[in-house]
């Protein structure tokens, strides 16, 4: 009786929380967060990459937008969009046994864009530079939502780790429903869009939003001001960047890559052609996009025709294929008087050069060397040259490789030749 009236008592709280003013909603929503670390065995947090665990997530995915309003069902009883078929969009999953019982997607922004972006204004989030990426897809099993703390918390614990760890993430976007906002305020310090709540949101069949953004460079700083005198199964701070929560599964990687890609040709035709017509719908400039970021022929084969009287002007091919990274590295150069050394980061490549971040003004036009950790085991040393600095952002440079050695010309035959994340860790046990 007594644990049926705290359940009770919580179930009461979680409807009245978002009710509150915003200086007492912080205090409710604690007394609902249980920070633990320690889990059932059954419970695994993972990246879903085959197709059993991606059709589970849209399957739950589908339910919850479809109980919540945010969807009339689908003939195929799951929720895909085309931000799902991007290898830039990670799809994350909490599975209990043999069930999936969580999911979420992180959309990172490329070609394509992001779904919010089409209505809210990120302006002011671009200003602070680095990746922005939406948290989208969010569901729970019905089944399992009376518990959902326990698979909430750790499912935005992966999503943090993640982003910060393996996503090369800066900012953090959502569009959420304004009845939910406040726990994204209260408890994880995302801060609203200057924008209004939006009154119909197609993308979750005209439903409201509001939307709000978390600077996850400035996150453990604000988590450590919000929860760091808390105790340990309320201290959000040392539970996302401190606890180690083994049910957590990050993806096994040799390389410092920034996605982890699990769509095939085969799954993109089951998912966008076979079992849903989501590529059926597609305008022609997202048509177009998919075009170029597929670029390879056993994927163009699974993608909608161009029409033939397209512009050439539109089919714009890159003659470099580009990956996106995060390994670190350094520039020196032999300028008059002394040796100058630069800490950067490579976060895009190719065969013929590459783009970095670093702290100081790279010197336009110099040569010298480059040293740069492809992987924990992995290293490069080449002769470069800087050619320009980024137009809006002048610790950003692109470098030309003058002379290009045997580790980085694997590094980028390997990241050629591979489509998926398994198919790269494939390519990289022999090189």
């Amino acid at each position: 009786m007594k644990k049926h009236m705290i359940e009770l008592g919580k179930r009461l709280l979680r409807r009245c929380a978002p009710l509150l003013p915003a200086k007492w909603r912080f205090s409710a929503y604690s007394k609902l967060i249980r920070c633990d670390a320690e889990l059932s065995d059954k419970m695994v947090f993972k990246l879903a990459e085959t197709r059993e665990e991606l059709e589970a997530c849209f399957h739950l995915l589908h339910d919850a937008y479809v109980d919540a309003g945010f969807m009339t069902p689908d003939p195929s009883a799951m929720r895909v969009t085309v931000y799902h078929a991007l290898p830039t969009t990670s799809t994350l999953l909490c599975r209990y046994g043999d069930r999936v019982v969580g999911t979420l997607s992180l959309i990172r922004e490329s070609a394509l864009g992001f779904p919010m972006q089409r209505i809210f204004d990120l302006g002011g989030v671009r200003q602070a530079g680095g990746n922005v990426a939406e948290v989208s897809a969010l569901a729970i099993d019905r089944r399992f939502r009376s518990a959902s703390g326990k698979i909430l918390l750790p499912l935005m614990k992966f999503m943090y780790e993640y982003a910060t760890r393996q996503f090369d993430t800066r900012h953090l976007v959502i569009a959420v429903n304004p009845r939910h906002v406040g726990f994204y305020e209260s408890v994880l310090c995302f801060r609203r869009l200057a924008q209004h709540t939006v009154a119909h949101y197609d993308f979750v069949n005209g439903a409201p939003a509001v939307g709000a953004y978390l600077d996850l460079a400035a996150a453990p700083a604000e988590y450590q001001r919000r929860y760091g005198r808390m105790p340990a199964s309320k201290n959000l701070f040392r539970y996302f960047t401190e606890t180690t929560v083994p049910n957590i599964h990050f993806p096994e990687k040799r390389f410092y890559t920034t996605t982890d890609p699990v769509m095939t040709p085969e799954l993109i035709e089951y998912f966008f052609n076979v079992r849903t017509r989501v590529f059926a719908g597609l305008r022609m400039g997202e048509l177009l996009l998919l075009h170029s970021i597929y670029d390879l022929p056993e994927y163009k084969r699974c993608l909608p025709l161009v029409p033939d009287d397209t512009p050439r002007s539109e089919m714009r091919r890159r003659t470099h294929r580009r990956f996106p990274v995060m390994c670190p590295g350094e520039f020196s150069a032999g300028l008059p008087g002394l040796r100058r050394r630069y800490p950067l980061k490579v976060f895009e490549c190719s065969g013929s050069g590459f783009r970095v971040r670093s702290e100081r003004k790279l010197p336009v036009g110099v040569s010298g060397e480059v040293s740069i950790e492809l992987g924990a085991s992995d290293r490069s040393r080449m002769k470069v040259t800087v050619l320009r600095l980024g137009s809006h952002d002048e610790c950003i440079a692109l470098i030309r490789i003058d002379h290009a050695d045997l580790a980085w010309r694997k590094f980028v035959s390997a990241l050629s030749r591979a489509r998926t994340h398994d198919e790269l860790e494939e390519a990289t046990r022999f090189i």
